[in-house]
């Protein structure tokens, strides 16, 4: 971890915080001082490692065996359960969807989560080689990362809601909860409230996390070298926690809003 081409502080903190970027006007990579772009580094980042989870959870799948599983069989039967039993306690009707779901989105988060392990300098030192002068390796300090999750998240909440309730019994409930028909402007206000705080919730809770502990490692890389691998593998130890824990949470907020649209009031 050196600070390198001879950057400031400043500049070195703004360098690792600069996305790749795809400008969607020109179709050019770079910077784009406009919304139509695309953070390439979060999007190339995340489909790799969302492949890498599908591609060793399907080969473990089809070599599965009866008796003593490898190690490998183990832990994917062991996360699978583990996420089966977390969703029957928290998700009070039969769906075929929530558990895979759950999974995938928990480890899929958790391992996004896990670049942020990585050594600051690593990935873009070897891509400055190639000519690539920004690359920001954890997709979910990406707050077009995490509302990107939040709102197809919020699109299956409003599936849920129509599913299991009908278009009439929705909207009966918008109308009448919680205080009747006589303020049902004010129900739909609160109901309206209550739907759009769920994604940003989801979305700035794990951006937030992220980001910050980001943060922080490129402040280490920027002390002196003696004092680098000291702080930093504090911080390190202590960040898994972090990293699994928003994962976790991640995937319980979905399970749980997910069963708040199942329920009728």
């Amino acid at each position: 971890m050196t600070t390198g081409q001879n950057f400031s502080s400043a500049d070195y903190v703004q360098h690792h915080l600069t996305h790749l970027m795809l400008n969607l006007q020109n179709f050019k990579i770079g910077q784009a001082d406009t919304f139509w772009a695309l953070n390439l580094d979060s999007l190339l980042v995340s489909w790799i490692l969302g492949g890498l989870f599908l591609g060793l959870f399907y080969f473990v799948a089809r070599r599965a065996q009866a008796g003593v599983p490898g190690k490998w069989q183990n832990f994917v039967e062991t996360a699978v359960e583990k996420v089966e039993s977390i969703v029957s306690e928290a998700y009070s009707r039969q769906s075929s969807l929530v558990a895979p779901l759950a999974l995938t989105i928990f480890v899929w988060v958790f391992l996004m989560n896990l670049m942020d392990l990585l050594p600051v300098d690593l990935v873009p030192s070897l891509l400055g080689l190639a000519g690539v002068e920004h690359f920001k390796i954890v997709p979910t300090s990406d707050p077009m990362m995490t509302f990107g999750m939040s709102l197809t998240v919020f699109i299956l909440i409003i599936f849920y809601n129509f599913k299991t309730k009908g278009l009439f019994g929705l909207g009966k409930e918008i109308l009448t909860q919680p205080f009747g028909w006589k303020l049902f402007p004010l129900n739909v206000l609160f109901r309206a409230l209550d739907e759009l705080v769920k994604p940003l919730s989801l979305a700035l809770r794990l951006y937030g996390n992220l980001f910050a502990g980001e943060l922080i490692f490129i402040l280490i890389a920027l002390l002196p070298w003696w004092s680098q691998w000291t702080i930093g593998s504090i911080w390190a130890i202590f960040h898994i926690l972090i990293i699994t824990i928003q994962a976790f949470v991640f995937m319980m907020l979905t399970i749980v809003y997910l069963n708040m649209a199942s329920e009728a009031h």
